[in-house]
């Protein structure tokens, strides 16, 4: 009876725990309604347009249709606005590229506690031929969360193992997985392995056990890679491996560059330097992830044109003797280096929408405002490969954009519209939905106290 018991009690827990599982998930489920494709060009004048590839226009207009800006320009250039033309007066406003966050596992990491929302990590060490865009849930909450700050594209990279797979870049709007994704294949993905031993009183293995698991960490990752030049060099000789085939496209052939480049996470400098010399000695072209010591190895990043997704700049110093604002100049640094570099949040997913915050805390510790722009708009879009498209406000690229009511860097800065692609999106959320709800609450009740008989 009590073996019979308890099997009831535990069937009872499994599917209690089932149910909460799909409540959660359900509940992380974004309602707001996909906008539908521009009809009639739009025009938006008199605001500040940041074009960030060319000058700034006090009072600038942008034009766009069909989904692309086909005109930018300052108040008396000429301009073309015909009798379908919406014009949306933006006086006092300013307009930016859509922001792009650079290094995200957005649409792929919901609720960090419930392993069933969580996709950017894929089983074994070794996962080249995954791609992180087929993983994204477009109805992710979290989505319109980011867009709500002007967060209107990013780059989306998988974790986990030595190689996990292949990044990717998206939108933020839309009904599907195709409808988002930008760039399927932005690069491989590798995450080298630490070159010292770490010595901290939670580390449970010796100097000697450290060393011999990053040696065969490293022989792991040089294997396949290996491999993959054979497999490369075989052309139509070689039975199709999928595994391989991934890598390929990161790989020189002959004397051209390779199709795609490769993003290695590396911190520390004995890491970067490892990295950076492996794989620019096997012909890749190299992104640095973290990077968070590129400036100590700016000679060996700019001879070989090492590009760095900076590491999120707020936390602590990295060293015990290193400076309070070690983490908040690191954008700064990069620039005056003259390493080429964008910026990461460096944040949990739901935290994404803060970006431009942290692009400001950047131009409060040093670095020019128009180069923190850049770090978050069209510097990362070149640095994943998708600046035809997106990064900055030109005739021929997506009309992804925004209106905001003041500079983007500020805190009280609100973004009032933006538009994907041409599209007006909505820009409501879980969180706008809740301000509304909390302040009606308040409202109620300051209207029942006012009505109360008094005492």
């Amino acid at each position: 009876m009590r073996a019979s018991t308890m099997n009831k009690a535990n069937t009872m827990m499994k599917i209690a725990t089932t149910i909460t599982l799909s409540a959660s998930i359900a509940m992380a489920q974004d309602l707001t309604i996909t906008a539908p494709p521009q009809v009639n060009p739009i025009a938006i004048v008199g605001a500040t347009v940041h074009t960030v590839s060319g000058p700034v226009y006090e009072d600038g207009w942008v034009l766009f249709e069909d989904g692309f800006i086909t005109g930018v320009g300052p108040a008396g250039s000429d301009r073309i606005f015909n009798a379908t033309t919406t014009i949306i007066d933006a006086t006092g406003k300013h307009v930016y590229p859509g922001l792009i966050g650079s290094y995200t596992q957005l649409g792929m990491r919901e609720i960090g506690s419930v392993r069933a929302t969580r996709d950017e990590d894929e089983l074994g060490a070794l996962s080249p031929e995954a791609r992180s865009t087929v993983a994204v849930n477009p109805d992710s909450w979290l989505l319109p969360v980011a867009r709500h700050n002007g967060v209107l594209a990013a780059g989306v990279f998988p974790t986990g193992g030595s190689i996990p797979g292949r990044a990717g870049v998206i939108q933020l709007e839309g009904w599907t997985t195709e409808d988002l994704t930008l760039e399927a294949n932005a690069g491989l993905v590798i995450n080298w392995p630490r070159q010292r031993p770490i010595d901290a009183w939670w580390m449970d293995q010796s100097d000697a056990e450290q060393l011999d698991e990053i040696r065969e960490q490293m022989r792991v990752i040089n294997d396949i890679v290996e491999q993959a030049e054979a497999y490369r060099d075989a052309g139509d000789n070689a039975t199709t491996d999928l595994v391989l085939e991934a890598i390929v496209p990161s790989l020189p052939r002959g004397r051209e560059e390779p199709e795609k480049q490769v993003f290695i996470q590396a911190n520390d400098l004995d890491q970067i330097t490892s990295a950076v010399s492996w794989a620019t000695g096997k012909g890749m072209r190299v992104v640095l992830l973290g990077a968070r010591d590129a400036p100590l190895a700016a000679d060996l990043l700019k001879e070989h044109d090492v590009s760095v997704i900076a590491l999120g700049n707020i936390g602590f110093p990295k060293r015990a003797d290193s400076p309070y604002d070690d983490a908040y100049t690191l954008p700064a640094r990069l620039e005056a280096a003259g390493i080429s570099w964008c910026l990461q949040s460096g944040d949990e997913p739901a935290h994404e929408r803060n970006l431009p915050h942290y692009a400001g805390q950047a131009v409060a510790y040093g670095l020019d405002p128009e180069a923190a722009l850049r770090g978050i708009t069209l510097s990362a879009a070149e640095i994943l490969g998708v600046d035809r498209l997106i990064g900055s406000l030109e005739a021929g690229k997506h009309a992804t954009l925004l209106v905001a009511d003041g500079n983007i860097f500020e805190v009280t800065t609100t973004v009032e519209r933006a538009f994907v692609q041409g599209r007006d999106i909505d820009l409501s959320n879980k969180q706008t939905e809740l301000a509304d709800k909390y302040r009606e609450k308040y409202r109620q009740l300051n209207v029942n106290r006012a009505n109360a008989p008094q005492r």
